[in-house]
Parts: structure tokens; sequence; C-alpha cells
């Protein structure tokens, strides 16, 4: 799952995943710094020296990549599209009380201000091939796309960078929104939904050609591993179940290389076991997402699927009409079930932590809205979606979220029927029994 920011009294600090590169020191997959203390709010202990070495991190970081930043071939360039007309970027320096301006969630962000007032945004390293495809192929509203340039000796700009229309609007607050205006967004989302279900692709992965709609593997961090100092990823996939299958083998290898969950291995390892094991009680029916028809077996369509729908994602005006759908970079093709699903900006999240399956009432009136629209296969996605959430969180999630875990892997096993009805330390025995012949469990528990 895509890294969750805490809700907390509009809080802005981001959960720690346990794997990934240490902001403190640089180094790949520290456990020192990467460890369950540091995670979410409420701070952990040591926030008062987390957060400055943190800070100072990031600026350090962040000055580093504004420096390697050639702003004159960058206004160079942009000038160029827009047939002579002068522009300037703005001389950006790092600032952390201006951080908010200039940073998106992985991206940064640069003014380019044209003398007839046209401003776009130069965002570094950005998901050019979706917005793109979505530019080509789709109504979907999106940023345009105006220029990109890949890293290397040919751009003289020094970064990889795409430059795009700068949105009207502001963030989706899902909390601050009354009902009427939730109703409005969700309306034309389902719209997006059933535009998004028109353009079907062979395969699971993640675009990887602008301008083009070729599928490659998944961009995504926490499904690539390092293989003898190449990085690998997974993809491009032909099911669902070797999705699964794959991504939760490749967190089970990293728990044994001592890369993922290095403050409870034998936990993480046995949950993710088990999760390998629910693999084929989590796959959904077989059902076409342009079809009503249960037989169709959804001819091996999959359907392009934002992957960080928390609602932060879609731009709006003041009167809640959307304006653009942003940060596509970690897009990919999903099967329906998992494409149409409620977006996770819509589930009654301290319910669903507490291992509670009934949906919210913000997915209700999703499901029936798509209904109303004449899409009844897309809203059956809603309707069934719970459990495919609920597989998704668990798989790869941040332990250090222990309460919050011991909810969601509750109600996983409450909704596929197994081992519903036992508590975390008597399932961890029974656990424990079961896989006591693999050897993977064998080689953490010698490690005392």
């Amino acid at each position: 799952m895509p890294l969750w920011r805490c809700d907390l009294n509009d809080c802005d600090r981001p959960s720690v995943r346990t794997s990934g590169e240490c902001v403190l020191c640089d180094r790949h997959l520290c456990a020192e710094h990467l460890g369950p203390k540091i995670h979410t709010c409420p701070p952990w202990e040591d926030a008062d020296a987390y957060d400055p070495l943190a800070g100072e991190a990031e600026r350090r970081e962040l000055t580093k990549l504004i420096e390697t930043i050639n702003t004159p071939a960058l206004e160079a360039r942009a000038s160029q599209l827009r047939q002579g007309i002068p522009c300037s970027v703005s001389p950006r320096r790092y600032d952390k009380a201006t951080r908010s301006s200039v940073m998106g969630g992985m991206n940064y962000h640069i003014e380019v201000r044209f003398h007839d007032g046209v401003v776009w945004l130069a965002r570094v390293r950005s998901e050019v091939a979706t917005l793109m495809f979505l530019q080509d192929e789709t109504d979907v509203p999106a940023p345009k796309v105006y220029d990109y340039a890949l890293e290397g000796p040919h751009n003289p700009v020094g970064v990889g960078f795409i430059l795009v229309e700068k949105i009207p609007g502001k963030s989706l607050r899902w909390s601050v929104a009354n009902q009427e205006q939730r109703t409005k967004v969700m309306d034309q989302l389902a719209d997006t939904f059933i535009e998004l279900s028109k353009h079907p692709f062979d395969r699971l992965g993640s675009l990887d050609t602008p301008g083009g709609s070729h599928v490659g593997a998944f961009a995504r961090e926490s499904l690539t591993t390092f293989v003898q100092w190449e990085m690998r990823a997974i993809g491009p996939l032909s099911s669902l179940e070797e999705y699964h299958r794959t991504s939760i083998q490749l967190i089970l290898d990293l728990i044994l290389q001592d890369e993922m969950y290095s403050q409870r291995p034998v936990d993480a390892y046995l949950i993710h076991r088990h999760l390998l094991d629910l693999v084929s009680r989590v796959l959904p029916p077989a059902h076409s997402a342009d079809d009503d028809d249960d037989d169709n077996n959804n001819n091996g369509n999959f359907y392009l699927k934002h992957a960080d729908d928390k609602g932060d994602h879609i731009m709006v005006d003041d009167e809640y009409n959307i304006t653009a759908i942003i940060d596509w970079e970690w897009a990919h093709t999903a099967v329906p079930a998992h494409a149409f699903n409620s977006p996770i900006g819509l589930l009654p999240v301290a319910e669903f932590y507490k291992g509670n399956n009934t949906l919210g009432d913000d997915e209700a009136v999703f499901a029936r809205l798509l209904e109303a629209k004449g899409r009844r296969d897309l809203a059956r996605f809603v309707w069934d979606g719970r459990l495919q959430h609920r597989f998704a969180f668990c798989c790869g999630y941040d332990l250090a979220d222990w309460d919050g875990f011991l909810g969601l892997f509750r109600g996983l096993r409450d909704a596929v029927g197994v081992d519903g009805d036992l508590g975390w330390d008597e399932w961890r025995s029974v656990a424990l029994e079961r896989y006591e012949e693999d050897a993977g469990l064998q080689s953490l528990l010698a490690r005392g």
C-alpha cells in the first residue's frame, strides 16, 4: 500500500514504512532509524530528537536536487514550446515554511510563469506515461502534459522533468466536506470510473511508454528488489493470482533477508505466509467491467487504477467541481474488482480499522450513483469490495501500527472465514504449529 499521512488534527507527518531509504543516514533499509518507534502520530517518544534530524536530512536532499536544476535551460525549453513567449522560473531554495507550496507527495514542483499570465508546473520525477495516456485516449480530468525529459547526458535541464498545466482549485478534504458536496464529488468520480472502464489493457503493471499504452513492470517501490545490484520490479503479469503470489513471496524473501520487518520478523513472516495461503480465497468472482454477464470472465481485461486514492488526489473548485485528478505516479492496471472498488478515501476509517466489514455510508452512496448511471456491473465491485480492501491493506502493512493491524487482520480473517474467532496470541500459536515445517520460518526461529 502507498504511504498514508496521519489525519489526526490535520497533521502532515508521513508514516514510515518498514522498508525504504532512511532519511537520517541515507542508508537503504536502515533498521536503526526505521524501527517501530518512528511511525505515525501521536509522535513517538523521541519525536523532539527525530523531527529536527529528519527535517535537516530533507533539507539536504532537496537542496541537492534544486542545485541540480538548470533554470535557464528550463526557461528556454518552456518558452520554445509556446512559440517564444518569455517566461521565468523563480529562484528556489529549500525553506520549510514554504514546503507545501513546492512539494507534492512525491514530486518537487516548480512554477513556470509566462509573461502573458499563463502558469505551468515543472514536476521533477513524475508520471508522464500515464498522464499522456489519459490526455490522448480518455476524457478523465488530469493535468495536460506539454513536455518531458528523462535524466541523462542529453537533458540540459539536469534533472528529469515533466511540464504540465497548473490545475486550478485545491486538494479535496473529505473530512470537511458536507454530504451534498461529497455526493457531488462522488457523482463526478463515478463518471471517471465509467470512462476508465472503456479502456481495457491485457496485462497487469504500469504504463511505461510515454505516448503509448504499453504495460510494463509495476512502478512501485514496494514491488522492487535488488539482485546482484540490479533493480528488478515485479511485472508485467497476467493474473491477479500471479500478482498476489509474486508480491507476497517478495515480502517473505525480504523478511528472510532482514530487509523488512526487522523488529518482529517472525510475526511478519507468519502473517504473510498465512496471506499466501488465503490468495485463492480472496480472488474475486470473474466478471466483466463492461458487461453484466458473470460468465464473461472479463476476457483478461485490466483497467487503469489510481494507486493513492485517499482523497487529496482530487482537485476541486469552491463549488466542488472536480478540476483534475492528480498524482498518478503509482498508477497501474488492475482487475475490475480492484480498479472499480471504492476509493480508500471513502472508507469509514474507524470502523474499518476495528475490523467491521460493513460498507460505509459514502461507499453505499457511490455504488448507488454508479447504478443510477446504468453501471450495475461497476457498482457490484463496490458492494462486494470490502474483502479486497482488507487483503490489500494487510499485505505489507507497517506493523509498527500494531493496534491498527490487529483490527485489519481480524477483519480479514472474519471476511474469509478462517481463524476469525482467534485472538492474536492464540492465532500466533496456531500459525507456529501450522507452518512449523516451513524452511523460512525455521530459519527465523533459529536466529533467536
